[in-house]
């Protein structure tokens, strides 16, 4: 039997019988190494007892997947979803609604980023080939083996649904789902915005004003350049280049040069656009002096783990891991005095959150 479809008139075909489920399941395959948009490869969805895979290499267009996929009355039931979401948007525009496993077996009490393959295995009790976790999707012929591991990826989806939602359902927290799910419909999160792109460099903690408005700005830099030639960030300017520039501030060409993580390239030929994000950045000259061997505030620290001690209670006495009510972040941002963190929103603000502003 053809498992794959690979012609328009297979894709229309499948689009007409998706549309008649009231629940199916959708998975992709894709690969983002030489690019910064994701290369849709492969596309799976299960539908009642079925599990095929629908090439968008061969067939470019997928225009008739948007029904199924973005129609109300179709539930697309998808594990760790965002990515998939991402990638799937400019083909078929935004995937709604969305019921993600991996969201709704947090609330139940597994691990907040627990696997497909562990979930199958410990809800379904069925034990997934590893096989093809390495697969390059991009390469054609599909062998069968490799299309049915894909087929396998959405097999299970729907059947993981219905157990969650009925241990969902026996612990009332059917409403905190819908209110996780509710946010996978916002297309705006699927994007990264370049003034925020500052956040995802490790290693930059501590800064002082200067320097992070600097951190912003070349962070903004790259990840707008990457977008236009879509490549991936790292390829414009990879992360160490990018700190040294912020700790040492370099002001002309020659000391530009003198990075020794700067590529000879990017100099010759970004070198004045990287100098002109120090100018707009407005650091003084000399540079304030980074403390290089900064220890943590012994306060914010007993506050910190203060912190950690009632959420873990409140995670123990709901039974659900701590991470899903706040992460560490969140409470280093809320003992900072941020009020912008996930425990003090939605139905986490009255489980967790009054707790942690109490222990403030």
């Amino acid at each position: 039997m053809q498992h794959i479809a690979d012609t328009a008139d297979a894709v229309t075909d499948l689009a007409a019988r998706l549309a008649q489920h009231a629940s199916i399941g959708l998975d992709t395959e894709f690969l983002r190494e030489r690019t910064y948009r994701a290369e849709l490869c492969l596309v799976q969805v299960s539908a009642g007892d079925d599990a095929l895979c629908i090439d968008p290499i061969a067939v470019t267009e997928l225009g008739a997947l948007a029904g199924p996929l973005t129609t109300p009355g179709v539930v697309k039931v998808m594990h760790a979803s965002r990515q998939d979401l991402e990638v799937l948007l400019p083909a078929v525009g935004l995937v709604r609604p969305v019921f993600d496993t991996q969201i709704a077996a947090a609330l139940a009490g597994f691990a907040a980023q627990i696997g497909y393959a562990e979930l199958t295995r410990r809800l379904l009790g069925v034990e997934l080939p590893k096989a093809h976790t390495r697969t390059d999707w991009s390469r054609r012929p599909l062998s069968p083996e490799q299309i049915e591991y894909a087929r396998d990826d959405v097999r299970h989806l729907v059947p993981l649904k219905l157990k969650l939602e009925e241990q969902l359902r026996t612990l009332g927290r059917m409403d905190w789902l819908a209110e996780e799910l509710a946010a996978l419909a916002d297309a705006s999160a699927l994007a990264t915005d370049p003034e925020e792109a500052w956040r995802r460099i490790k290693g930059l903690r501590g800064l002082d004003p200067a320097r992070t408005r600097l951190a912003r700005g070349l962070a903004a830099w790259r990840e707008r350049r990457a977008i236009e030639r879509n490549r991936p960030r790292g390829w414009i300017l990879d992360d160490a280049a990018l700190r040294e520039l912020i700790v040492r501030v370099p002001r002309s060409l020659p000391a530009l040069e003198a990075i020794l993580e700067m590529p000879a390239g990017v100099v010759r030929h970004c070198g004045g656009e990287l100098l002109a994000c120090v100018t707009a950045a407005n650091v003084p000259d000399p540079p304030p002096a980074l403390d290089v061997r900064q220890r943590p505030d012994p306060a914010k620290s007993a506050l910190v783990k203060r912190l950690g001690a009632v959420n873990q209670a409140v995670a123990a006495e709901l039974g659900i891991h701590p991470e899903v009510l706040a992460t560490r972040r969140d409470l280093e941002r809320l003992a900072d005095g941020g009020d912008d963190i996930a425990a003090l929103r939605g139905w986490r603000r009255p489980v967790a959150g009054e707790k942690l502003l109490a222990a403030m």
